[in-house]
Order: C-alpha cells, then structure tokens, then sequence
C-alpha cells in the first residue's frame, strides 16, 4: 500500500478541478479505447492505461499490467484507498489531436482504476505523447552506396515520434541514417530509420539534430513508451 498511500497524501493538498473545464465534454464516448497517459497533479508519469467505457463524468482506466503499478497492493485493501487526483492524456486518431482531461481516480481492481468527475480540460493539435530526456550512448548508420559507416554519438532525449542526438559530424535538414541505441538492455538493439529535422550547431565541431523517426511499427513505439514510463516511474521511486 505504500505508492496509493503517498498518493493520497499528495492528494490531500490539491484537487483535479484546479483547471477549468471545457463545456459540451460529455460525448466521451469518441475517446473509448484511447491509450492515455495518467499523471499526477505534479506532471509526473503514473502509469500507461487504456480508457475504457467512458460516460458523461465516468470512465476506467485499464492499466497496462505488465508495469505492475499495483504490485505491493493487496486486491481486498483496494476499494478503501483514497481518490486520487489525475491529469489524463492521450491522442484521438480519428480527430488527430491531442486530448486532456482531469479526474479522481480510485482502485477498481488489480490493474483497473474507476476515474469520477472526469472533464476534458483541453484539445490541441499536436502529439502528447512524453518525451525522455537522457544521456544515452548510441550510434547512427550511414550508407554512402558502397559500404556502411557506423559512428558514435549521444541520444539526449527520445519519444515514439523521434530523438535528439549529438555527434561531431554535420549533416542537412533531410538527411536520414540509422540510429541504434541499447535502450531495452544488452540483449536487443533498437534500431530506428531517422530523418533530420533540425540542426543545431553547438561549436566549430559539435551539432545537435532533432530526428523524426521513419517507418517505426507499433511494437517498437509499444516498446519505448514502455521504456519511458519504467524510466520515469523507476525515477520517482528514487526521489
């Protein structure tokens, strides 16, 4: 019980009604089956969760269980815990756009919250999907026709949509190459195909790009929202 504890202790010194709510937010019903990131009032990742069966100020969050979120809690202690307030977010693919709501989330069962007073908060157009900062070692491929080049250089931040990288080598707004990175552990290499978007130059030497991921499955982008949330999770544990 010791995480739902610090939650609710941290949801006694606010409420999830500290934003104002945008009228007409009861056809919920278009959000149903959206993933969702649910966060706490404080902007830190809680969990990844499906929205399920969302009625006028209602809706469950399915949590992905593999993150074992409610592992130290006992199933029969749960329908006492506290509510606790959340920010909710997620992207709509038929509207393609970014949705964000607010409400009390309490324990369902194992894996399962109940979210009440829940009200959409915003809409925007554009991606909410988190982006993790790092300081990883990886590596990018290029090909020049004949023989492939490996060099080494650093990820300081990655998302499903792309990464920021560092290396001492200029490249061009379009230019695309391999990126790898041991991001999952020692035993499988993630390697993504990257088109550059943006060039920063630091110094005489040095650059930094911002990369859009191309053609990246649904697995692979599975696999690094997994890889951010523990990331997150395991660094709030720590705090």
């Amino acid at each position: 019980m010791k995480l739902l504890e610090r939650l609710s202790r941290k949801a006694e010194k606010g409420s999830a009604g500290s934003h104002k709510k945008m009228s007409g937010t009861w056809e919920l019903e278009i959000y149903s089956g959206m993933r969702v990131l649910v966060e706490n009032l404080e902007g830190n990742l809680l969990f990844i969760a499906t929205l399920k069966d969302p009625q006028m100020h209602t809706a469950e969050l399915h949590q992905y269980s593999e993150m074992e979120f409610l592992q130290d809690t006992a199933s029969e202690a749960l329908p006492n815990a506290a509510p606790v307030p959340v920010r909710i977010r997620g992207y709509n693919d038929n509207k393609r756009k970014a949705v964000f709501m607010e409400g009390n989330m309490v324990p369902k069962l194992k894996h399962v919250w109940q979210v009440e007073n829940l009200a959409v908060t915003a809409i925007e157009n554009e991606r909410s999907d988190p982006r993790l900062d790092t300081d990883l070692d990886a590596a990018i491929m290029t090909s020049d026709g004949t023989d492939a080049k490996e060099q080494t250089c650093k990820l300081f931040n990655i998302s499903i949509g792309g990464a920021g990288i560092g290396l001492d080598r200029p490249f061009h707004k379009g230019d695309k190459f391999f990126l790898k990175a041991k991001l999952f552990g020692d035993k499988q290499t993630f390697v993504v195909y990257c088109e550059v978007l943006r060039v920063m130059q630091k110094d005489a030497s040095q650059f930094e790009y911002g990369c859009q991921f191309l053609e990246l499955k649904e697995s692979s982008q599975e696999q690094i929202r997994q890889f951010i949330a523990r990331t997150e999770l395991a660094g709030e544990s720590r705090t």
